[in-house]
């Protein structure tokens, strides 16, 4: 099982960087569907920059699941998987609410 979670932690990061560098934006779900038109509305930018941030905490949160199965701590698989959801409720209410995301009427 330990495995299986180091795999995923690795995938994580991997996708972290990618998002950090914003070579990644395909990814984001509905992005890719959009048209030109409305895809020029949005700062992918600033999205793909936070989704690296997400996904950087996410692989935190994974590193912690693997010590608590490799050292059998049940607290650390407890804090792990608040972490998790956590960050995953933070990041749905985050990129939900407000336009945080969307594009300067400037620079478009």
């Amino acid at each position: 099982m330990a495995i299986l979670i180091i795999v995923i932690t690795v995938l994580c990061l991997v996708l972290a960087v990618l998002f950090m560098n914003v070579k990644a934006s395909f990814l984001i779900a509905g992005y890719n569907t959009m048209s030109a038109a409305q895809r020029i509305q949005y700062d992918i930018v600033a999205l793909s920059k936070f989704l690296g941030k997400i996904m950087f905490a996410i692989s935190g949160s994974l590193l912690l699941l693997v010590l608590g199965v490799i050292f059998n701590s049940n607290s650390l698989l407890a804090i792990s998987t608040i972490l998790l959801i956590a960050i995953s409720l933070l990041a749905v209410i985050r990129t939900t609410t407000g336009n945080r995301f969307k594009a300067d009427a400037d620079s478009t």
